[in-house]
Protein backbone atom coordinates (compact mmCIF):
# COMPACT_ATOMS: atom_id res chain seq x y z
CA UNK A 1 0.00 0.00 0.00
CA UNK A 2 2.81 2.41 0.69
CA UNK A 3 4.39 2.19 -2.59
CA UNK A 4 1.16 2.44 -4.21
CA UNK A 5 0.45 5.55 -2.25
CA UNK A 6 3.51 7.16 -3.23
CA UNK A 7 2.48 6.85 -6.51
CA UNK A 8 -0.39 8.16 -6.41
CA UNK A 9 0.67 11.26 -4.36
CA UNK A 10 3.28 12.09 -6.97
CA UNK A 11 0.25 11.64 -9.95
CA UNK A 12 -1.42 13.76 -7.94
CA UNK A 13 1.62 16.14 -7.47
CA UNK A 14 2.36 16.29 -11.55
CA UNK A 15 -1.75 16.87 -11.89
CA UNK A 16 -1.59 19.67 -9.60
CA UNK A 17 1.62 21.10 -11.37
CA UNK A 18 0.78 20.74 -15.04
CA UNK A 19 -2.34 19.57 -16.12
CA UNK A 20 -4.13 22.64 -16.11
CA UNK A 21 -1.82 24.35 -18.22
CA UNK A 22 -3.52 23.33 -21.62
CA UNK A 23 -7.00 24.61 -20.25
CA UNK A 24 -5.64 28.05 -19.61
CA UNK A 25 -3.59 27.52 -22.87
CA UNK A 26 -6.59 27.85 -24.64
CA UNK A 27 -8.43 30.13 -22.76
CA UNK A 28 -5.58 32.41 -23.89
CA UNK A 29 -6.25 31.49 -27.40
CA UNK A 30 -9.71 32.26 -26.94
CA UNK A 31 -9.49 35.80 -25.55
CA UNK A 32 -6.75 36.56 -27.97
CA UNK A 33 -9.35 35.53 -31.13
CA UNK A 34 -11.88 37.20 -29.34
CA UNK A 35 -10.01 40.33 -29.09
CA UNK A 36 -8.90 40.26 -32.83
CA UNK A 37 -10.92 43.27 -33.64
CA UNK A 38 -9.04 45.69 -30.99
CA UNK A 39 -5.91 46.50 -31.15
CA UNK A 40 -4.42 45.25 -27.60
CA UNK A 41 -0.75 44.77 -27.64
CA UNK A 42 -0.57 43.35 -24.27
CA UNK A 43 -3.70 40.72 -24.87
CA UNK A 44 -1.58 39.98 -27.99
CA UNK A 45 1.59 39.00 -26.39
CA UNK A 46 -0.11 36.60 -23.90
CA UNK A 47 0.00 33.66 -26.54
CA UNK A 48 4.04 34.23 -26.39
CA UNK A 49 4.22 34.43 -22.81
CA UNK A 50 2.64 31.01 -22.14
CA UNK A 51 5.89 29.30 -22.62
CA UNK A 52 7.55 31.02 -20.19
CA UNK A 53 4.56 30.69 -17.43
CA UNK A 54 4.76 27.07 -18.55
CA UNK A 55 8.44 26.94 -17.63
CA UNK A 56 8.00 28.89 -14.43
CA UNK A 57 5.75 25.77 -13.61
CA UNK A 58 8.61 23.42 -13.92
CA UNK A 59 10.58 25.67 -12.03
CA UNK A 60 8.46 25.50 -9.24
CA UNK A 61 8.42 21.66 -9.68
CA UNK A 62 12.19 21.25 -10.03
CA UNK A 63 11.86 23.58 -6.40
CA UNK A 64 9.27 20.82 -5.08
CA UNK A 65 11.88 17.87 -5.94
CA UNK A 66 14.70 19.38 -4.78
CA UNK A 67 13.12 20.29 -1.17
CA UNK A 68 11.87 16.94 -0.90
CA UNK A 69 14.92 15.27 -1.85
CA UNK A 70 17.23 17.80 0.50
CA UNK A 71 15.47 16.78 3.10
CA UNK A 72 17.11 13.57 3.44
CA UNK A 73 19.96 12.83 0.67
CA UNK A 74 19.66 8.68 1.62
CA UNK A 75 19.14 7.07 -1.64
CA UNK A 76 15.99 5.20 -0.22
CA UNK A 77 14.49 8.97 -0.27
CA UNK A 78 16.04 9.87 -3.81
CA UNK A 79 14.79 6.47 -4.86
CA UNK A 80 11.02 7.53 -3.57
CA UNK A 81 11.26 10.48 -5.09
CA UNK A 82 10.81 8.79 -8.33
CA UNK A 83 8.55 6.52 -8.21
CA UNK A 84 7.15 7.38 -11.80
CA UNK A 85 10.57 8.39 -13.52
CA UNK A 86 9.47 8.91 -16.63
CA UNK A 87 6.73 11.10 -15.85
CA UNK A 88 9.06 12.68 -12.97
CA UNK A 89 11.75 13.67 -15.75
CA UNK A 90 9.10 14.72 -18.37
CA UNK A 91 7.58 17.16 -15.80
CA UNK A 92 11.12 18.58 -15.12
CA UNK A 93 12.37 18.72 -18.91
CA UNK A 94 9.01 21.96 -19.01
CA UNK A 95 12.32 24.20 -17.17
CA UNK A 96 13.66 23.81 -21.21
CA UNK A 97 11.09 25.91 -22.08
CA UNK A 98 12.97 28.86 -20.43
CA UNK A 99 14.97 28.60 -23.87
CA UNK A 100 13.87 30.87 -26.30
CA UNK A 101 14.02 28.46 -29.54
CA UNK A 102 11.84 26.36 -27.44
CA UNK A 103 9.60 29.49 -26.56
CA UNK A 104 9.07 30.76 -29.84
CA UNK A 105 6.59 27.86 -30.65
CA UNK A 106 3.70 27.97 -27.80
CA UNK A 107 2.26 24.83 -29.16
CA UNK A 108 5.06 22.64 -27.95
CA UNK A 109 4.56 23.91 -24.53
CA UNK A 110 0.74 22.60 -24.78
CA UNK A 111 2.27 19.09 -26.49
CA UNK A 112 4.33 18.67 -23.47
CA UNK A 113 1.18 19.69 -20.83
CA UNK A 114 -1.12 17.06 -22.06
CA UNK A 115 0.71 14.29 -21.21
CA UNK A 116 -0.43 15.41 -17.36
CA UNK A 117 -3.90 16.24 -18.67
CA UNK A 118 -3.89 12.54 -20.24
CA UNK A 119 -3.74 11.58 -16.20
CA UNK A 120 -6.68 13.19 -15.70
CA UNK A 121 -8.53 11.85 -18.56
CA UNK A 122 -7.73 8.31 -17.65
CA UNK A 123 -8.76 8.86 -14.06
CA UNK A 124 -12.04 9.58 -15.73
CA UNK A 125 -12.03 6.61 -18.10
CA UNK A 126 -11.38 3.98 -15.29
CA UNK A 127 -14.39 5.91 -13.28
CA UNK A 128 -16.49 4.99 -16.46
CA UNK A 129 -15.25 1.58 -16.30
CA UNK A 130 -15.39 1.07 -12.73
CA UNK A 131 -12.29 0.01 -11.85
CA UNK A 132 -12.02 2.78 -9.52
CA UNK A 133 -13.54 4.93 -6.84
CA UNK A 134 -15.64 7.89 -7.44
CA UNK A 135 -13.52 9.33 -4.40
CA UNK A 136 -10.46 9.65 -6.68
CA UNK A 137 -12.26 11.90 -8.91
CA UNK A 138 -12.42 13.70 -6.38
CA UNK A 139 -9.37 14.19 -5.26
CA UNK A 140 -8.29 14.72 -8.85
CA UNK A 141 -10.52 17.80 -9.64
CA UNK A 142 -9.65 19.31 -6.38
CA UNK A 143 -5.95 19.33 -7.41
CA UNK A 144 -6.64 20.11 -11.25
CA UNK A 145 -8.49 23.30 -10.01
CA UNK A 146 -5.14 23.98 -8.01
CA UNK A 147 -3.25 23.40 -10.81
CA UNK A 148 -5.53 26.47 -12.99
CA UNK A 149 -5.01 28.75 -10.66
CA UNK A 150 -1.26 27.37 -10.04
CA UNK A 151 -0.96 27.93 -13.86
CA UNK A 152 -3.08 31.39 -14.17
CA UNK A 153 -0.75 32.58 -11.59
CA UNK A 154 2.10 32.26 -13.21
CA UNK A 155 0.59 33.16 -16.22
CA UNK A 156 -0.03 36.85 -14.56
CA UNK A 157 3.33 36.90 -13.01
CA UNK A 158 4.80 36.44 -16.32
CA UNK A 159 2.91 38.68 -17.85
CA UNK A 160 3.43 41.55 -15.10
CA UNK A 161 7.19 40.81 -15.75
CA UNK A 162 6.69 41.46 -19.21
CA UNK A 163 4.67 44.63 -18.64
CA UNK A 164 6.95 45.96 -16.55
CA UNK A 165 10.06 45.12 -19.04
CA UNK A 166 8.43 46.97 -21.47
CA UNK A 167 8.21 50.04 -20.38
CA UNK A 168 11.75 49.85 -18.92
CA UNK A 169 12.86 49.55 -22.44
CA UNK A 170 10.30 52.18 -23.26
CA UNK A 171 11.57 54.77 -20.58
CA UNK A 172 15.40 53.84 -21.82
CA UNK A 173 14.29 54.09 -25.39
CA UNK A 174 12.80 57.70 -25.35
CA UNK A 175 15.39 58.67 -22.59
CA UNK A 176 18.39 57.98 -25.03
CA UNK A 177 16.61 59.50 -28.04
Amino acid sequence: MGNNFETYIQKLELIGFFAGYAIVYALVHFIKGEQRKKTSSFINCLPKLLPYAYALTGTLFLGMVLKNISIDLSLQNIVEQFQNPYLKIWGLLSVLFWIPALSKKPVYSLFHSLVFFFLLIKDFWMLITSSIDSEIIKNDMKVYTDSLLLNTANLACIAILWFVMSKIRESRKTSSD
